[in-house]
């Protein structure tokens, strides 16, 4: 189930983004964030992080409309997977072969310090 939440490109890049926000993100911000990514995956990835329940969509009334994105709850608990990511991924670019550390069995957590997100 996990997985499935962060699958899909550039979704954990979004998530992070919602994660380390003080408050809601406006669409135009988390575009800026990510100026690679196109307003078309935009959309779709946060439409379904919408619709499963792991970002909150806000909009307000008036003219124009403003639409703000806020990570859940149920967001939240991805957390520690988004930063376990993070830390094996920090590894792996740091490691020129799997085996150069000698730590294959170990989790990553033993041969990277705490760290965030």
């Amino acid at each position: 189930m996990a997985l499935a939440a962060i699958g899909g490109r550039w979704t954990t890049l979004i998530l992070r983004d919602l994660a380390v926000a003080d408050g809601p993100v406006s669409y135009s911000a988390l575009a800026d964030g990510l100026p690679e990514l196109s307003d078309k995956v935009l959309v779709e990835r946060l439409a379904r992080l919408t619709t499963d329940g792991y970002v909150n969509r806000e909009s307000t009334v008036g003219y124009p409309t403003r639409v703000h994105y806020r990570i859940s709850a149920r967001g939240r608990l991805l957390r520690p997977l988004l930063i376990e990511l993070y830390r094996t991924g920090t590894v792996l670019k740091e490691t020129d072969r799997p085996d150069s550390h000698g730590f294959e069995g170990a989790s990553v957590s033993d041969e990277v310090g705490a760290g965030e997100v």
